[in-house]
């Protein structure tokens, strides 16, 4: 029996339950009624961060970057291509490290662009520097669980 999964809003930070029977590329919030994978990652606040990373089932990839950061920019395109592979199993979202200092210096960021690949609560991978989109693809799926992707 496959359990259904619990995915945070990155409008509204609510959290939505999606039966495993639902075409999850498709489904809304059912508060503010934003699609819940729109295959462009979302720049979240720190207490959308927290939501998605505590209450959200699934694996969370989060792209810590800020709006000078060369680097950065050259990524995003990548970033978001990498977004419509990976989602819905996947949630990818954006931490302007700039507005959110203090969740950066929580994560312990020293240089960016920096992703960090979140499961079950855990940081389970990181790296910092930008990728191509079949990088940041294959990177995910290398440091996935068997049976998450």
């Amino acid at each position: 029996m496959t359990q259904e999964n619990l995915v945070v809003c990155t409008k509204c930070g609510v959290v939505n339950r999606l039966p495993p029977n639902r075409n999850s590329a498709e489904a809304q919030c059912g508060k503010c009624g934003a699609r819940l994978f729109s295959g462009v990652p979302q720049d979240i606040d720190a207490a959308n961060f927290d939501r998605q990373i505590g209450r959200g089932s699934l694996p969370v990839l989060v792209d810590v970057w800020a709006p000078w950061c060369g680097p950065c920019k050259m990524m995003a395109p990548a970033y978001e291509a990498a977004a419509k592979a990976l989602e819905p199993h996947i949630r990818l979202v954006k931490l302007n490290s700039d507005k959110e200092q203090a969740v950066a210096t929580r994560l312990g960021i020293r240089g960016i662009p920096t992703m960090i690949l979140f499961h079950r609560q855990q940081e389970i991978a990181r790296i910092s520097g930008a990728m191509s989109t079949g990088q940041i693809v294959n990177w995910v799926r290398g440091h996935l669980p068997t049976g998450t992707s």
